[in-house]
């Protein structure tokens, strides 16, 4: 399994803009195959920040879901509305059972 983070800063007047963004993409994402979970989180000390937390079964899912025209929608609007970005990190992930 892969786990993919990353995380935007919104200028204040593009916030709307790039949840409404987050929110297609994430509802999107989640049809995809090899999606095992897709959100975004707000950050409670800074609501201008949106996090992504993503896993997926294969890095071959993975590369699949990049080349999306949502997942290209989305880096469209991030590059146009976004004050900054965070990198983007991938791991791969075991799942261990207390």
């Amino acid at each position: 399994m892969l786990i993919v983070t990353g995380a935007i800063v919104a200028r204040p007047e593009t916030l709307d803009i790039l949840l409404a963004e987050a929110r297609r993409h994430v509802a999107q994402s989640r049809t995809e195959p090899g999606c095992l979970l897709h959100s975004f989180h707000q950050d409670g000390e800074d609501p201008l920040r949106l996090f992504f937390y993503e896993e997926w079964e294969s890095m071959a899912a993975l590369t699949t879901h990049f080349a999306h025209p949502g997942a290209r929608r989305l880096m469209a609007a991030v590059r146009e509305h976004a004050a900054s970005t965070e990198p983007l990190a991938i791991h791969e992930a075991v799942a261990i059972r207390p």
